[in-house]
């Protein structure tokens, strides 16, 4: 029997898919091919593998994702059925290597010889059916004591992807498998192109299948300064309700390091190293730019990849994406044009790589568009910015059915507060009070408040702020049922 730990890594912020993935909601949490978002796809795109194999256990996944993310991950999760999935919290970005031995340690908890299947949630695989059939393969390979990856066989001359050079036949294997010659970084146009069309050559696709005691054993060879701070990071760690949060301080100490470096590759260099790679043709994509969106969706007529609400004239070969209002285009070609509700990209379609210069720049400028949407999600349902100015600003606040928000004050602003659909439970300092649609009220300021949702239905209200300052950071938290401080 194998049993097979699907392990997501969830931490990346997706810059290059600026304005729709954003810091605090990138994009694997983005539904950017279908109904489900991305880490969604990732969770159920093991459904079924049992049923192909009978000597297959599939564990509930392991995601690893980063402190900000935590709500809207296991809100995702819990909406595509994945509620047993362990939630796992990294105080700061290390890079893979460092999630799969936490990934590691955890299984060896319960058992060393289970494999580790580790994907990064943002990557799009269209057929599920070939990826299970090689991943199957690979688990055999992994039981073995192999270090297994997938190539996936590629379709262009890319440069924007890491390859793997093909080596010799493995025996062992019942399907094409090859041993890994070397990992080659990044090549230029024409490097690439020679890739191509030696056949040898393959897209470093960043999933890895391997045993717990097998990646153990070679990080803590080739990398023993993460091994130590993961397993300190572990041991210290604690559970907090739905997550497990890794202990900080131990974690700050570890290395940055991805898994090919740090140990695929010196292992490949070695004679008769246990290092695989499998080739994949199953619909990948890594989703890392608007040139690779363009390459997995489909086109119009003219050749247009279109999502939204969009009217076309004369335009070809184009991508344009309407998110909240009317998006028209007259005389356009191979250009991309992607709308949000706060930000609007307009690039050439041969630059889709650069628009990371423009997140690059609203950071360097103390912007937050490259953070935050105008719709902001929070554990218990999400805000809106409607209007602001000087002295004032106005939201629309969305709470879920059953959830509130924390018991809190405000040392600089006032609020008022207008129910327009569902039913709000308000605290205002000693009082409790129900109000219904169209009914109102009033928090001064230094006031102790919480809103809640009692109801079935969502809650919908308009907030008015008015004070000196309107800064989010003027908040003083008492109570939560969400654990911020």
């Amino acid at each position: 029997m194998i049993k097979l730990q699907p392990v997501i890594l969830s931490g990346g912020s997706g810059s290059r898919l600026w304005p729709l993935s954003r810091e605090y909601y990138p994009k694997q949490l983005l539904s950017l091919s279908g109904d489900d978002s991305m880490l969604q796809g990732t969770a159920m795109r093991m459904a079924g593998l049992a049923g192909q194999d009978t000597h297959i256990k599939v564990l509930p996944a392991l995601v690893i994702c980063n402190e900000e993310h935590r709500f809207l991950v296991a809100e995702q999760l819990r909406l595509s059925g994945h509620d047993d999935s362990q939630i796992m919290l990294e105080p700061a970005g290390r890079n893979t290597a460092p999630a799969a031995t936490l990934a590691a340690l955890r299984a060896a908890d319960e058992d060393d010889q289970t494999v580790l299947l580790i994907m990064p949630a943002d990557h799009l695989i269209q057929n599920v059916e070939t990826f299970q059939q090689s991943l199957l393969t690979a688990a055999s390979l992994a039981k073995q004591g192999y270090m297994v990856t997938f190539g996936v066989v590629p379709a262009h001359a890319e440069t924007g992807y890491g390859y793997i050079q093909q080596g010799p036949v493995i025996a062992a294997a019942k399907e094409a498998v090859y041993d890994i010659a070397r990992f080659v970084e990044k090549p230029d146009q024409t490097t690439a192109e020679g890739y191509l069309a030696s056949g040898d050559y393959l897209w470093n696709s960043g999933i890895f299948i391997v045993t717990a005691a097998t990646w153990l054993a070679g990080i803590g060879r080739f990398q023993q300064a993460i091994l130590t701070s993961c397993l300190d990071a572990y041991q210290q760690g604690q559970v907090d309700g739905d997550f497990f949060r890794l202990d900080a301080a131990a974690f700050a100490a570890c290395p940055s390091n991805s898994i090919d470096y740090a140990v695929m590759e010196p292992l490949s260099e070695e004679a008769q190293s246990k290092t695989a790679v499998i080739p994949l043709s199953a619909g990948w994509s890594d989703v890392g730019a608007w040139s690779s969106l363009w390459d997995v969706l489909p086109h119009d007529e003219q050749g247009n990849l279109i999502q939204g609400d969009v009217l076309t004239e004369d335009t070809q070969d184009s991508m344009l994406i309407a998110e909240s209002r009317l998006l028209a285009t007259v005389g356009l070609e191979n250009v991309i044009v992607i709308e949000t509700a706060d930000a609007i990209l307009v690039a050439d379609k041969g630059k889709a790589q650069d628009v990371r210069a423009i997140v690059n720049r609203l950071k360097a400028e103390g912007r937050t568009e490259h953070q935050i949407h105008r719709r902001v999600f929070r554990p218990w349902g999400s805000y809106e910015g409607v209007d602001a100015g000087e002295r004032f600003q106005v939201k629309r606040i969305s709470v879920q059915p059953g959830a509130c928000l924390s018991l809190q004050m405000h040392h600089h602003r006032a609020e008022h507060w207008i129910v327009v659909t569902g039913t709000a439970r308000v605290t205002r300092g000693e009082e409790t009070f129900i109000l219904s649609e169209n009914e109102s009220t009033y928090i001064p300021v230094g006031v102790r408040h919480r809103l809640e949702n009692p109801g079935r239905l969502p809650l919908e209200i308009i907030e008015v702020q008015s004070g000196a300052y309107l800064g989010e950071d003027d908040i003083v938290r008492f109570e939560d049922d969400y654990g911020r401080g």
